[in-house]
């Protein structure tokens, strides 16, 4: 991997030699159909004609390429010598002159990785099914090119594959196929718009294909015309519910055009659904990739709908914010992520029928960014992104989730039309360029008046997440004499920021939890003074960022946190104009709130898993249900205390049957009591159900038990050791498809064995046989909680593989394994200085892979803790 990394400061340097006029790619993939010779790893032909002028002809410069070999290089009519130019991950290019034409004809590699060119056979029928990944810099592997974001250009692709195949790619097809043999046809594109190589895509295969179209008419009084497209995997087809997509697509494009004030600008709009994909989904522009798992082959509840809508939606929002303009270099990662996921939740609430999308953003995508905001590896919104290595580490929580929080704030402080006018200023400014930080801070400065330096220095430039907490004093009858707000931060990250907060207070009603007053406050400084609430009746609750206008940790004064404890699930929606439309909003911020107490060690997992198990089977929102089903398993295997897991165990497996029984026959809430009773199960008597249900033997009224539900019951049976190799090759026979053998493999990594363990450990540490969706199915089965004295032996071999693991394996696959290997399950002070050991041993690892161990290893500190607050409760 280090041969292949690409520093900011070569990147810069690049950029002010070299302007790219323009690349013509051509890509043959016949090969990628027959029979695996077994002779080195299976290639392509690419070749790749690039235009591009130099700043100081005479000058040096290089492209990259990493392929197994090139068979010419021809710059400016020169024949150069491949094997002295061309060092595996580069070509060098030596007395450029003003203008230049480089041509690379190379023997490129399909992946198993989901890393360049991936390839994939479906084991249902053979067919072959390609799709490209690139993000941040993988479009080398597939072509030659200068990879970095701020050398956009556009881009002609053709591609030579066989005839009966779909092939798309960025721009339109031109032309009708043309025949190169009885069996193969050329397709050419049409060039695209000036794009970063990261986002150009081709997609090839026998996939299944429906088309729909888009039309809208433009205030110039045109009509904007969008071909639209959405492709799967032959096998998937009968599940493709491709009218749904197009529902959401069109709602999400509409929602766009009327507050962007920029048409689209890629012409066509196609979205594929493609096998073992790393990610959720990628925004290249005209040529979305998602991952298959989101064309779902059993019953789902509403939530897959609404993460899925969010996941298109915010790909769409990408089409401005990061395709028609880009960041310079991945320091500003967040003008394309953050947008995109604050826009993703933006639309949904406004343009479908996903109203509650602000209550899944503030109980699910923050949980992320707060986790990411308190490692060891923290970083400002806008990131110190030194290399390649950094940032394929930094699409996390932060870049994301906490920035698209911090946008969210940015709208409460500089105002909703400010901040929209600001987006369509910026995208008529930059088309089709690239920017930095500065660049979107002008506008906005522009539209709403207000100091954005100020502000992106607090919120842009700082890491580490503030916590609010309510200080209220009253007289002798009850009446509040005043109440303040408490900002705090983490002695590594002292800033304190600037906050607009709305400070809701609640008190009982009948059988409810209700607001009766409301203030919002600029919150700046360790104490601000809300106003307005002086002399306002006691509350029993005081919730700081009611309706979820910022970015911190609620924290609860002793009243509120005792109101909780006995009333949680008694909140309502405090009015009809809520951004939640009709979920209450504050409820899910609560439950939140306890869960970050949980974390930090503040409140005993038992205390958190009693909020659960009294409360969760009232919760009416589905998707706030299945996070605190993730919330209350990751309390037990991590921050519950040894000596009362079993106790934890047994508690959240009877309430998960309780609430299974009692939940309405047929719903999303009884699928999710399912699959949550199979997470959770301990007793035989909850395998003995699982058994029946698998078997039909046993029946729950409306619960139908379709192939993945049968799958999720398999699992929990063979990491109990209820179910051997025969029964899960048996459930393969009935489903042997792509997801059946990622199930298969997953299940039978799950057996508590000790050989089993081995076996698993070998394919994944001590081999590269297995594909990137093979890798993660085995690592999930191999990793169980109630396997630690089985999984013991392994921690020893983790450390001593790791910079092996680092130097061997591409990058997305050695983070698989550095991240799902690491022995978090034995959380004790031996695996605490095992890891301490490693990183004072190895000062100079990657430094990539050290942040990774460092993550890992605040993560098992942290269990700790929390198990030491939770045994104090005892």
């Amino acid at each position: 991997m280090p041969g292949e990394n690409l520093t900011r400061e070569e990147a810069r340097q690049r950029a002010a030699l070299l302007t790219v006029d323009g690349y013509e790619v051509h890509l043959d993939v016949r090969s990628a159909t027959g029979p695996d010779t077994g002779d080195g790893p299976r290639t392509f032909r690419s070749v790749s004609t690039i235009r591009f002028r130099c700043a100081e002809p005479g000058a040096s410069g290089f492209a990259d390429l990493v392929a197994p070999s090139v068979t010419a290089v021809t710059l400016n009519g020169r024949t150069l010598d491949p094997a002295a130019v061309f060092d595996g991950a580069r070509i060098a290019l030596d007395g450029l002159a003003a203008e230049n034409e480089l041509v690379v004809d190379a023997q490129c590699a399909y992946s198993r990785t989901g890393e360049g060119l991936h390839r994939f056979v479906d084991p249902e029928d053979g067919e072959v099914y390609l799709y490209t990944h690139y993000e941040p810099a993988d479009a080398r592997r597939v072509f030659a090119n200068f990879e970095q974001p701020d050398l956009k250009a556009p881009y002609t692709f053709s591609v030579t594959a066989p005839a009966a195949w779909t092939v798309i790619s960025n721009g339109a097809q031109d032309g009708p196929d043309e025949p190169v043999d009885e069996a193969s046809s050329l397709r050419r594109f049409v060039a695209t718009k000036p794009i970063g190589t990261y986002i150009t895509a081709v997609v090839a295969g026998p996939y299944h294909v429906v088309r729909d179209h888009y039309s809208r008419e433009l205030p110039d009084g045109t009509v904007l015309e969008i071909p639209l497209g959405a492709l799967c995997r032959k096998g998937l087809a009968r599940y493709f519910d491709a009218d749904e997509i197009f529902t959401v697509t069109k709602q999400g494009l509409d929602f766009f055009h009327e507050h962007f004030d920029f048409p689209y600008p890629f012409g066509k709009y196609d979205q594929a659904f493609v096998p073992e994909y790393n990610i959720g989904a990628m925004e290249n522009p005209g040529c979305v990739t998602f991952r298959e798992e989101f064309v779902y082959r059993g019953k789902v509840t509403r939530s897959a709908y609404e993460r899925r809508a969010n996941v298109i939606l915010h790909e769409m929002a990408h089409m401005w914010f990061g395709d028609l303009v880009t960041m310079e270099w991945w320091d500003d990662l967040w003008l394309k992520e953050s947008f995109a996921d604050f826009m993703g939740s933006f639309s949904q609430v406004e343009a479908t029928r996903y109203t509650n999308a602000w209550v899944t953003f503030a109980n699910q995508r923050k949980a992320w960014a707060y986790r990411a905001d308190q490692l060891p590896s923290t970083h400002p919104v806008t990131a110190d992104i030194h290399d390649l290595e950094d940032a394929k580490l930094n699409f996390d929580g932060i870049t994301y989730a906490k920035g698209a929080s911090v946008l969210k704030q940015l709208v409460a402080y500089a105002g909703r039309d400010a901040f929209l006018e600001g987006s369509r200023r910026y995208f008529k400014r930059h088309a089709y360029g690239n920017t930095r930080l500065a660049d979107l801070l002008s506008v906005l400065e522009e539209t709403s008046g207000r100091d954005m330096a100020a502000w992106a220095r607090s919120w842009l430039q700082t890491a580490g997440v503030n916590s609010l907490t309510p200080q209220i004093t009253c007289d002798a009858q009850d009446r509040i004499t005043e109440l303040a707000v408490l900002q705090e931060a983490p002695a590594e990250h002292p800033e304190l920021r600037p906050h607009r907060v709305a400070v809701g207070l609640y008190r009982r009603e009948g059988t409810e939890l209700v607001r009766y007053a409301r203030a919002e406050v600029d919150v700046a400084g360790p104490r601000t003074v809300v106003d307005g609430l002086a002399g306002v009746e006691r509350p029993e609750l005081v919730l700081v960022n009611d309706d979820d206008l910022t970015y911190c940790k609620i924290r609860f004064d002793e009243g509120s946190l005792a109101t909780l404890r006995a009333h949680l699930g008694d909140l309502t929606d405090p009015s009809p104009s809520s951004s939640s439309r009709g979920y209450p909003l504050a409820r899910a911020l609560c439950w939140s709130a306890v869960w970050n107490l949980t974390r930090d060690g503040l409140m005993p997992a038992r205390d958190y898993l009693d909020l659960v198990e009294r409360f969760a089977g009232a919760e009416s929102d589905i998707g706030v249900l299945q996070m605190l089903h993730s919330c209350a398993r990751g309390a037990l295997v991590h921050y519950a205390a040894p000596s009362w897991r079993a106790e934890g165990s047994a508690r959240l497996a009877r309430t998960a049957l309780a609430e299974l029984r009692l939940a309405e026959p047929g719903s999303g809430h009884q699928l999710a009591w399912a699959r949550f009773l199979a997470q959770v199960a301990v007793t035989e008597a909850d395998f003995q159900l699982l058994r029946g249900l698998l078997d039909g033997t046993a029946r729950i009224d409306g619960l139908e038990v379709d192939q993945e539900l049968r799958w999720a019951l398999l699992a929990a049976l063979a990491a109990g050791g209820a179910a051997d190799g025969a029964l899960i090759d048996a459930e393969l026979a009935r489903d042997d498809t792509a997801s059946g053998r990622r199930h298969q493999v997953r299940c039978l990594a799950s057996r508590p064995d000790a050989e089993v363990k081995a076996a698993a450990w070998k394919r994944v540490v001590d081999s590269d046989v297995l594909s990137n969706a093979l890798t993660e199915a085995t690592v999930a089965g191999f990793d169980q909680p109630g396997q630690r004295e089985l999984l013991k032996p392994f921690a020893e071999p983790y450390f001593a593989s790791l910079e092996r693991v680092w130097r061997e394996r591409s990058i997305e696959i050695a983070m698989a394994v550095v991240r799902g290997l690491f022995p978090i399950l034995q959380d004790d002070r031996r695996t605490l200085g095992l890891t301490d050991a490693w990183l004072a041993e190895h000062p100079d690892a990657a430094p990539a892979l050290r942040r990774l161990v460092r993550e890992a290893r605040d993560d098992l500190a942290r269990a700790l803790r929390a198990q030491e607050c939770d045994a104090a409760a005892a």
